[in-house]
């Protein structure tokens, strides 16, 4: 019955539309069971374009004038539901908010594409909410130590689960070279699949070029590529605690781990004996820390400097989220760290725990 009800409901709605022009998109629609659902909202990103009231019979219509194709989100409740309009097409689109999962839409064969991408996406949602909710179950009444292992164990299990939705959405990018594409590339975890992701903003770098959420892709990929695994890593220069400058440059010549930290920082504390104990292991075979903090009183960082036995290089400017760090790094959160080779070159990302052990096992031995 309910899918009768959406061919009828599509069937209905022919009548709304008029003849279409050539630069404006737009999109009719209806919402069955709305409940108290009064308002539609199309968003381009996470930037609101404009929203509408439902009228009568819970219909509602949108329209904007474009020259491209537009990759926007129809938002009705707690639902999101990806579209892409193109100048002069007539899309319909019918839900059920007793099923909201189950959409039509008509008259946007990119927009079916979305929806036949929407499985894939939501297998990634699932197998990742799934592991979460396993690793939070077996932490339980576990040593801080068990725990990081567990982690590594977990973080091993997603990385590969995600490589596998990863290969997916490349070959749906590369069977649908348009904005279905993008959207499915645009999915990715930039951690996961970097690569992937730069050489698809490469690629289209002449495409789309109207389209502010695209343009928005390139920049941020753009600024991805200059931290990428095999770049160069940025240069810069710090103080020590008694006022010496060491610049990230000095260490050409050993594998370097610049672990950007604070003694504020509970999750860094807590990482510490583990670099500790692999600083110690490997400093004889090419491998050196550099330590950079965060922090912006210099008591409290020299203090957590000696009481974690941090027997390397630490320096600091001293200004906390302040530091232009934060933002030639793209630092959101830490710990944090990057691998630098003998060559100055980034060779690895924000690995802790065993994943950094295996690495530098691999690496060194």
């Amino acid at each position: 019955m309910k899918a009768r009800r959406f061919v009828v409901g599509l069937v209905g709605l022919f009548a709304l539309w008029s003849c279409g022009q050539q630069d404006v998109i737009s999109i009719s629609g209806q919402i069955n069971n709305p409940g108290n659902t009064k308002v539609v909202a199309f968003y381009e990103g996470d930037r609101k374009l404009d929203s509408v009231f439902l009228g009568d019979q819970n219909k509602f219509k949108f329209e904007r004038a474009a020259t491209q194709p537009r990759l926007l989100s129809v938002e009705v409740g707690k639902n999101r539901y990806p579209i892409i309009l193109s100048p002069g097409e007539k899309v319909q689109f019918v839900t059920d908010l007793q099923d909201p999962e189950q959409y039509d839409i008509v008259g946007s064969e990119l927009s079916l594409k979305l929806r036949e991408f929407a499985p894939v996406k939501r297998r990634k949602e699932f197998i990742q909410d799934s592991l979460q909710a396993s690793f939070v179950k077996a932490t339980a009444g576990k040593s801080e130590t068990e725990i990081e292992n567990l982690r590594a164990e977990y973080l091993a299990s997603f990385k590969q689960e995600l490589s596998y939705y990863t290969k997916s959405v490349v070959d749906f990018a590369r069977q649908n070279q348009n904005l279905a594409g993008f959207y499915a590339i645009r999915t990715l975890d930039p951690e996961i699949a970097e690569q992937e992701i730069i050489a698809y903003a490469e690629q289209i770098d002449d495409q789309f070029t109207e389209n502010r959420y695209v343009n928005q892709f390139k920049e941020e990929a753009a600024k991805l590529k200059l931290l990428a695994v095999g770049q160069r890593a940025p240069d810069f220069e710090a103080y020590t605690p008694d006022n010496k400058v060491v610049k990230l440059s000095d260490y050409k010549g050993k594998l370097t781990l610049v672990d950007f930290w604070a003694s504020w920082c509970v999750p860094c504390r807590k990482e510490n004996p583990n670099i500790v104990r692999l600083y110690n292991q490997y400093k004889d075979k090419g491998f050196t820390v550099l330590g950079v903090s965060f922090d912006n009183n210099p008591g409290s960082w020299i203090r957590a400097i000696e009481e974690d036995k941090l027997i390397w290089t630490n320096i600091s400017d001293l200004k906390a989220w302040s530091s232009d760090l934060v933002i030639t790094y793209r630092i959101k959160a830490i710990p944090a760290s990057v691998l630098v080779d003998a060559n100055g070159n980034i060779v690895a990302k924000n690995l802790r725990g065993k994943e950094l052990e295996v690495f530098l096992d691999n690496a060194l031995n």
